[in-house]
This record gives C-alpha cells, sequence and structure tokens, in this order.
C-alpha cells in the first residue's frame, strides 16, 4: 500500500471539545488536511518542541529520545496506519543495528517523537479519504481556510505581555518561571524577546 507524507500543518485550541487541541496534518503533495483531535500535554510536548523551548528537566517525549539515543535506537518515520471508531493508530518504525522494528504508538505520542527525531511522517489513501479535508490552494491564500499555513499559536493571553518593559534579568527569572509552570507559549514569547536583545 502507497504511503502518503504529512507535516505538521497547524497546532491550536479545539474550539468544539473543551480541554483539548487539534493538530492539522497537510498532505505533502495534495490539497488535503487531517485533522487530529490531541490532548493538552501532548499539544503542549509538540509545541515545545516546534518553538525549540528548552526545559530544566526532561520531558517524558525527551526522555524516549534520550533512552533511544543511549541505545543506538533511531525513529525512521511514522506511519498513522489506521482509523478505527474514529481514533487514529500510529506505528513508530525504529532501526537499531540494521534491525527495523515496529512499535504501536498513539498518534499524538508518535507526532510529538517526529518532531524530536526530525522524522517523515505518513498515512495511507484510506485514512485521508476517511477523514481528509479538501483546503483549496486559493482559499488559504485569500484567509477563508480556518487552517493556517505554520503553526498558530493560542489566543490565550500571557500573564505578562508586555516583556519590552522588563529588563534581561528579569526576562530571564520570567522564563524560569514559564517552564516550571509548564507555560511553554509563554516561554517562547520570552525566549525570543531575550535572543533579540541578546543579539
Amino acid at each position: 500500500m502507497e504511503k502518503l507524507k504529512l507535516e505538521i500543518a497547524a497546532l491550536s485550541q479545539n474550539v468544539t471539545q473543551a480541554q483539548s487541541y487539534a493538530v492539522v496534518m497537510r498532505e505533502i503533495d495534495g490539497m488535503r488536511r487531517l485533522p487530529i483531535i490531541i490532548g493538552i500535554p501532548e499539544a503542549q510536548a509538540i509545541a515545545v518542541a516546534l518553538e525549540g523551548v528548552s526545559t530544566t528537566r526532561p520531558l517524558t517525549h525527551d526522555l524516549f529520545k534520550n533512552f533511544c539515543t543511549e541505545f543506538d535506537i533511531k525513529v525512521t518515520e511514522i506511519v498513522i496506519n489506521d482509523l478505527i471508531e474514529g481514533v487514529f493508530h500510529s506505528k513508530l518504525i525504529c532501526e537499531q543495528n540494521g534491525n527495523v522494528l515496529s512499535i504501536d504508538s498513539r498518534t499524538s505520542d508518535a507526532l510529538a517523537l517526529s518532531v524530536r527525531f526530525d522524522c517523515p511522517i505518513y498515512t495511507y489513501e484510506f485514512i485521508l479519504d476517511r477523514a481528509g479535508i479538501i483546503f483549496e490552494t486559493d482559499q488559504e491564500e485569500t484567509g477563508s481556510a480556518t487552517v493556517p499555513n505554520k503553526p498558530a499559536k493560542s489566543n490565550k493571553p500571557s500573564k505578562a505581555t508586555n516583556y519590552k518593559a522588563h529588563n534581561l534579568k528579569k526576562l530571564n527569572a520570567l522564563l524560569e518561571d514559564a517552564i516550571k509552570a509548564e507555560d511553554y507559549e509563554a516561554a517562547a514569547r520570552l525566549r525570543d524577546e531575550i535572543e533579540s536583545r541578546e543579539k
């Protein structure tokens, strides 16, 4: 069965289901989008890796990657391989010393790992046929589509949005607080502000 390549197009709060997010996958050589509902912790895990935010201690998916690295295991690709009663199922395709292994995974975890291992994501035609949504190219250009071209940040206001009023010492303290509180969106904004001042 031919595999179709996907990429993460957007990560945004799900307006229809409380306490959940939608990660929208884009078909590389087509116009279909595949929305997948995930929980808040998994959304944070994906956002942290997409934004390149460093944490003081490894998160679960970082721990898994570190473990794999220590034992010379590489996740080479993610395959969203089934859709059963509205739930996406995925496999991690791993390689160790020339041996290829397939490991069952929740799709949200597989996506969080794909960002960390920088590996491709695939699915099959029957899944896109059943759950995919077609977006016309001109819809995206005119803004009438609801899927942004790159991962969207939450509209939730941060506790401290006027970062320009703070010195670098205060910004670094706020960054540590945001990471401890697992507010990774605020952490990403603080990191950007710090980096822009240090240039």
